[in-house]
């Protein structure tokens, strides 16, 4: 049961991130009541930064949990008492990252409290420093040793952990950190990209945020200024639309049309960007009159028709009892659990299936009552509806006083700025140019260099250069398996080495293989035969003039204007031509050459000729 219970947590969202605030009380019988003390301290705290900042989905909330409150594994674990809260993002991933700035913000003006932040990746923030994270340090073995204190990221490490155990509980690791601040406190880099990512914050949030004016009907208008936060839920469900949510805009009956005024709406740029690249388009008969696409109003009524169907959809669900047929949360969570195996592949219907189907709708249920649901934002719609005065004169009189559209030309990033951008994020890569200083020799070598260096399971990785070979693996025999008994079975198969120095009409060491005990020429005669067969065939073709040649033939005088192919310059040519024919997407060479470090710019030269 425990099994099916974390099912049952885990596959609600992906795009999640949860968070724990550990205080140092010293509890008895009074644990709730210190904790809701604490909440209310925090969210108080909190609301400057909190204020005007509109979240994608879930705002940052925070429940009291009291000591026997198990962690979301299979592992019977308590942890101390501690707030808890979990924030579902959705496409807008600023959300997680203004809550690691809110709760970096806390630890500094709380500075007893011990805070952990994880989300559907596990320990993220050390994703965020992953190139200055100690050799030890996995995925695997980094569970439950990340925290926040006094504004600093501390690791407790394996070997200041008393177990010195890979695994280490949540109680354990927050008493380490009390007792050894100075030993737990993270390195001075994986601290500057922590401070990096969210040093922009709060000033950061007006700057995600655009403001544009719109055509809406009037009671749209009216709820947006009641509580601006609820355009989050108009634009996704208007995105997020299916035929039945099309039946509810063709009908429009609690936003209609006909009376529409100009608003100014502030968006997150996530949230404009959604809605302003769906496509749709309304049918006349709804009373939906757009001015032309040429004309300078047809942005503001297309944005007006859209956010106008967004809310009428939310509406539309207010009555939709949790679990039920037109519950469309419902129906993808339990398609989550279908794809996790909650129901152990059992006959729709059945006794067993029914009953493990009775427990998730359960849980949902419990879980929509603290989530914000479409359902809910339905409920809190219809209140508005009956509770806001529409005076159309009001807002007429105030949309000729609009402030300005704020300038959306930040949806088109040219290729330039994307990669400085992408330099900025990861560092700048070495390049190579294309003019004819390239070394092809070089190149092919470093390419060969790449594909035999051996790597772990992890993935693969470029060699580091080096003129030595190590002291410790000198004296060592470096023996493949897989490629002895490759060559065991080339023997057994009579497979022709990869070898020119030898030739069918001479007397070589291919001798041996020439006849079998019955006197017959064996699989030497059936190669031969391929091989002539192929001669014939190339020999209608122009094949070889398309490799490039080495200029001098030494070795080769008795063959008239013989020139052997330049294998180096082939690679670097064939590889040259490949990358341009991506045209700067993502494809065969730019994948291979990545890895190595390698930047081709084309713009300095053309491939070899």
């Amino acid at each position: 049961m425990a099994k099916n219970k974390n099912v049952l947590e885990l596959v609600y969202g992906d795009d999640f991130v949860e968070y724990y605030i550990f205080p140092k009380y010293d509890f008895n019988d009074n644990e709730i009541e210190l904790l809701n003390c604490l909440i209310s301290n925090v969210n108080a705290f909190l609301e400057k930064y909190i204020r005007g900042y509109i979240w994608h989905r879930d705002q940052f909330n925070l429940v009291a949990r009291n000591s026997s409150t198990l962690l979301n594994n299979n592992l019977q674990e308590t942890i101390p008492p501690h707030l808890y809260g979990i924030t579902y993002y959705g496409d807008n991933i600023e959300d997680e990252w203004f809550i690691v700035f809110l709760l970096n913000q806390l630890s500094r003006e709380f500075e007893e409290l011990i805070i952990r932040v994880i989300d559907n990746d596990g320990e993220f923030l050390l994703i965020e420093a992953a190139n200055y994270l100690p050799e030890w340090a996995d995925p695997e073995t980094c569970s439950k040793r990340v925290y926040i204190n006094k504004g600093c990221l501390h690791i407790v490490a394996p070997e200041i952990d008393d177990d010195n155990e890979e695994s280490i509980t949540v109680e354990n690791a927050i008493n380490e950190i009390r007792k050894n601040s100075s030993l737990t406190v993270a390195s001075g880099s994986i601290q500057a990209c922590i401070t990096k990512r969210i040093q922009g914050y709060p000033d950061s949030v007006k700057e995600n945020q655009h403001q544009t004016s719109v055509y809406v009907p009037i009671a749209v208008a009216s709820i947006l200024r009641a509580n601006p936060q609820l355009i989050s839920p108009a634009v996704q469900a208007f995105c997020s639309r299916d035929q039945i949510d099309m039946k509810a805009c063709r009908a429009m009956k609690y936003f209609p049309p006909e009376i529409r005024v100009l608003t100014s709406v502030t968006f997150t740029k996530c949230l404009y960007a959604m809605l302003i690249n769906s496509k749709y388009q309304p049918e006349r008969k709804t009373g939906w009159n757009l001015p032309l696409p040429s004309s300078k109003i047809y942005k503001a009524h297309n944005l007006g028709v859209k956010l106008a169907c967004g809310f009428e959809i939310l509406v539309s669900q207010a009555k939709v009892i949790a679990g039920d047929e037109n519950d469309k949360d419902w129906k993808a969570y339990q398609q989550k659990l279908q794809e996790k195996g909650y129901f152990k592949d059992l006959l729709e219907h059945s006794k067993e299936y029914n009953q493990l189907l009775n427990k998730a709708k359960e849980y949902y249920a419990n879980y929509k009552g603290s989530h914000v649901s479409n359902t809910s934002i339905g409920q809190e719609l219809l209140k508005l509806l009956q509770s806001l005065d529409h005076n159309p004169e009001e807002f007429k009189q105030a949309g000729t006083n609009l402030p300005a559209d704020d300038d959306d030309s930040w949806l088109n990033i040219s290729p330039q700025e994307l990669n400085e951008i992408l330099e900025e994020q990861y560092g700048s890569q070495s390049t190579i140019t294309l003019n004819g200083e390239t070394d092809p020799i070089q190149f092919t070598e470093n390419l060969t260099t790449f594909l035999n260096h051996v790597s772990s399971l992890e993935g693969a990785e470029f060699p580091q250069k080096t003129d030595e070979i190590p002291e410790e693996t000198a004296s060592k025999v470096n023996f493949d398996p897989s490629s002895f008994a490759c060559a065991v079975q080339n023997i057994l198969n009579f497979a022709i080495p990869e070898d020119d120095s030898w030739d069918f009409d001479t007397d070589s060491d291919m001798s041996d293989y020439d006849v079998d005990e019955n006197g017959t020429n064996g699989e030497l005669n059936k190669m031969q035969e391929l091989m002539d067969a192929m001669d014939k065939e190339l020999a209608k073709t122009t094949i070889g003039e398309s490799f490039l040649k080495k200029e001098d033939a030494e070795g080769f005088e008795d063959i008239e204007a013989f020139k052997p192919v330049n294998i180096d310059m082939n690679a670097l040519k064939n590889i040259l031509e490949s990358y341009k024919s991506q045209l700067g997407e993502a494809g065969p060479s730019s994948n291979m050459l990545g890895p190595m470090g390698i930047h081709l710019n084309e713009t300095k030269g053309e491939s070899p000729k």
